[in-house]
Formats: structure tokens, sequence, C-alpha cells
């Protein structure tokens, strides 16, 4: 931090030291304000977020569809428009497709009188023309009757037989495992906080608290959590893991008001490079975001670790000796650091980082989806010379700049974390930036603006249970209800034992359900 000398010095080549000094501390307070400016209010000023953009879409199809209504409805002359309307493009239709597998109810609309009206012969069918529409029914609340005979002997006395209750997820509970498991994705994953669903529900004549339902979330995480753990040590033996962190407000009784929760992602994404396994994300809460938890997590694991510049990954490495995880830094968050400099001082040494990240960018477009191996050659011979011509311009740099400057941070953040920014030239399996984990943690962002906040840390834990299983089955395009229904009823029946959990991984099950289904 720059400080003002008492007095100025009258020679002419140390003032203009401290002006130099005072000038390059101006300049770096004022990249802050305008960085703490675009953070606060950016969003609401300056770009729109992707809920607004859709919205303005939304209202926009709506005035469109509204005006085609009255051109369709004047064309067969139901209503004649006030002013005729000025010659249009045709409107482009994006009415999506209508799956096969949807139950289709037939309206037949015939005519009444089948005699011709010229001869009154009988007409004979000679075709017909027939249109589908997408009708909607709501969802239905039904009762769920059991009923258990029992049997008695009238030879012996005493005797009585009785099929034995079936196995219920709550103890004595209203709820079966299909309504539960339409809860849990409410919540975690339609963002519908249970104040809400207790409301629609009420709608519908039936009351429940919302305790009544966090008491079942709270069980149905019981039954949930063994296969979260089958599924983190299914993420955690891939070869190569992505990683990063969030905060989850959760409630803190005892001071009135919430504290910083985290939730820890660890996500698979082999495809860039056709690797093995599958799509996967798992969850996992702390109370903070101390080193140890990621340690803690990441016990054992031995690939690669892609990950942005949080110190606390890097423990692993000094703890981890020579079984250590090899860190892979993310680009995009190097990136970021010139992109909010340029944004602020229009620097033109920010401008050509800019561009120098991008080249890098550039070629990874042409190799997406190719082998590892492929991959490695082509970075051997375009991005290797890239790489080390901008450590040696970033080395230039810093000296030609005020080490207070922002721009200074952004170089020497670049250079302090270039080991693991330049492994991807050396290995086709990492990606150039995590955002891959990035965008697991986007229906968490979602859910914590809808939902506020965690009641208690136990609530972060189911968070991290639930969202972990239902991002998994959605990222391998698994219907989330009926899996989670069917999960939930193999595990409570016991039909599905402890060690087989990994049967009801949703890649392992969809492929056990089309089985069954070409079976039959």
């Amino acid at each position: 931090m720059f400080t003002a000398p008492a007095s100025l010095p009258d020679d002419p080549a140390t003032l203009k030291a401290v002006l130099s000094a005072a000038l390059a501390e101006i300049a770096r307070l004022h990249q802050l304000i305008a960085g703490l400016q675009r953070h606060r209010f950016g969003r609401r000023s300056e770009k729109l977020d992707d809920a607004t953009v859709e919205q303005g879409a939304e209202d926009l199809s709506q005035a469109l569809a509204e005006q085609q209504a009255g051109l369709e409805a004047a064309a067969a002359g139901l209503e004649p428009p006030v002013e005729p309307p000025a010659p249009r493009k045709p409107a482009q239709r994006n009415r999506g497709a209508l799956p096969a597998s949807l139950p289709r109810v037939e309206l037949i609309v015939d005519i009444e009188d089948k005699a011709c009206p010229c001869c009154q012969h009988k007409l004979h069918p000679i075709g017909e023309d027939v249109a589908e529409m997408l009708d909607y029914v709501p969802a239905q609340l039904r009762v769920k009757v059991i009923r258990r005979p029992r049997y008695g002997c009238r030879a012996c006395e005493g005797t009585v037989a009785q099929a034995p209750a079936p196995d219920r997820p709550i103890t004595g509970g209203l709820a079966t495992e299909a309504l539960l498991a339409h809860v849990l994705i409410s919540k975690y994953s339609d963002h519908q906080p249970l104040y809400r669903q207790s409301q629609i529900l009420a709608r519908q004549g039936i009351t429940l608290d919302r305790s009544t339902l966090c008491n079942w979330v709270g069980r149905a995480c019981w039954w949930l959590a063994p296969l979260h753990e089958v599924l983190l040590g299914t993420v955690l033996a891939s070869p190569k893991v992505f990683a990063d962190d969030t905060t989850l407000p959760v409630l803190d009784p005892g001071r009135g008001r919430t504290k910083t929760g985290r939730l820890w992602c660890y996500a698979v994404d082999n495809r860039p490079w056709r690797g093995p396994g599958h799509l996967a994300a798992a969850y996992l809460y702390s109370e903070d975001r101390t080193a140890a938890h990621p340690v803690s997590h990441l016990k054992g694991f031995r690939g690669l670790l892609q990950v942005d510049g949080y110190a606390g990954f890097g423990q692993l490495v000094r703890n981890g000796g020579d079984d250590a995880p090899r860190l892979a830094f993310c680009w995009a968050h190097t990136r970021r650091k010139f992109f909010d400099v340029h944004a602020a001082t229009q620097s033109p040494i920010a401008a050509e980082a800019l561009q120098r990240i991008a080249a890098l960018y550039a070629i990874e477009d042409d190799i997406r989806g190719q082998p590892a191996e492929a991959r490695r050659q082509v970075r051997q011979q375009r991005s290797r010379s890239l790489v080390e011509a901008m450590h040696a311009w970033f080395t230039a740099q810093l000296p030609r700049i005020s080490g207070r400057s922002t721009l200074a941070q952004a170089i020497r953040y670049a250079l302090n974390h270039w080991k693991g920014l330049v492994l991807f030239v050396d290995d086709g399996r990492l990606e150039l930036d995590t955002n891959t984990v990035e965008r697991a943690m986007r229906p968490v962002a979602l859910g914590r603006k809808n939902a506020l906040f965690a009641g208690a840390d136990s609530g972060g834990r189911h968070w991290a249970i639930v969202a972990s299983l239902i991002q998994t089955a959605k990222l391998n395009n698994v219907e989330p209800l009926a899996w989670l229904t069917d999960v939930l009823e193999r595990v409570v029946s016991g039909r599905t034992k402890r060690n087989e959990l990994h049967t009801l991984l949703p890649w392992n099950w969809a492929v056990e359900k089309s089985s069954s289904v070409n079976a039959q």
C-alpha cells in the first residue's frame, strides 16, 4: 500500500518516483473499485442473467403467438382483426417432437350425415386427416390401500395366518416411495422449497405441514446415503476427476443468522478424450472451507485432479508424497483475471494475454472428441510452443508494470500455477478448464437462490446426497423420478442388498430396465 510522505522532496528524480508510485496505487484502486462494481451491480445493470433472457424470450414468444392466433382466426372467418396486418414472414414454429411412448387418446370428429348431398347415395371412407396435440393431465394423488386378509383354522384354536406387512420407507408414515421421490426431486431438482410444496398439496386438499415434509426428506436420505457412498467411490475410482466447491448458507440458530457452509463437487466426464466410465457428479457438505475437507474426501485418490486455484487442494500434493494426485489448474480462471483487468483499464498487456489464451482454446476446438494420445500429439506440435512463449512473455512483462497492480497480480497468479496450467500439454486426458464441474454446480446455485439457506448442517448433508443422485441420473439421461422411486422401493424392501447397490447406479439401472423390456 502506498504511503504519502510527510513532505514532498525537492529532488526531481525522487519526486518523480513518489508520483509514479502514487499513480500506480490510484490505478490499482480504480481497478479494484471497478471489479467490485461489476461484481455487485453487473448482473443487474450491465448484463442480463440467464433467467432474465429466458423470461424475455418467453414474453416475446407469447406476443408472437397471440398475433399468430389472431391471424389464424381472421383467416378462418372467426373474428376479423381491427386493422389489416402488415405482410410478415411466416412464423418459424418449434413445437418439439411428441414421443411415441406417450399414451394416445383419440378423438374422432366425424360428420353426422353420411349421405351424398347430391344423389343421397351412402358415402364411403377415402382417407382421413390426423393431427396430434399435446394434452396435460394434472398430477393425481391417490390413496394406496393395503389389505392383509387374516385366516384362521376351525380345527385348531388360536391359529391365525396372515402375510407380513410390506416394509415402508417411513414406519407408520403416509408417504409411498413414489411420493418421497417426488418431494426430493421437487426440492433438489425443480428447486421448490418444502413450504411451497406444502402449499401445492393444500390446493389438492392434502394438509401436510412443512415439518412433516422435512421428516420425510431426512428419512429418505437415510435410505439413500449408502448409494451416495457407492457413487462417490465410483467417481474417485476414475483416473481423472474435476473438483470444485461453492457456498451454501446454513441457518445457525444459536447466533440468529446464517453461516457459510460448503458443497464440494467431484465430477467425471471422459467424453472429450473418448475415455471409459460414465458421467457422474458427487457432492459432499462441509461446515467450512478448510483444506482438511478435500484432503479427507480425496484420501487414497492417485489420479489427475483438475481444479481451480484454491490452495487447499495443494495440501493433497504436499501430504501425499510420490503417491499424491497430480494437480491440473484451470485456464478459464486465469483468463478471468486478465479479462477483469482489461474491462477496467483497457490494458494492452491484458488484451494480448487474452489473445494468447484464446489461441490455446482454438486448438482445443480442433481436437475435442479425439483419443487422448491424438490430443497429446497435437498439443506437443501446436500448444507447447505457445505456452513456452507465453511464459517468457509473462516473465518479461512483470518488471515493466507496478508490482501492486491487479495486472501484476494476474501475471503472478499464472506463473505461480504454471506447472499445473501446462500439464495438459503432456496428457491428452486433461481439459484446459474446469467447466465440467462448474456446470454441475449450476443446479446447486439455482436451488440455493430459491431455498435461500439450509436449515442445519444435516440439511447440507441431505442436499449433497440427493443432488448427487439426481444430477448423475440426469447426466446419464435417466428419468430421475422413475429411477429414484425404484431405488427406494428396492432398498426399503431389501430386494437389493448393500453389496448390490452398484446395480442401482443410473447407468446400470438403465441397462437392466432396457434388458427387461426387450425380454418382454
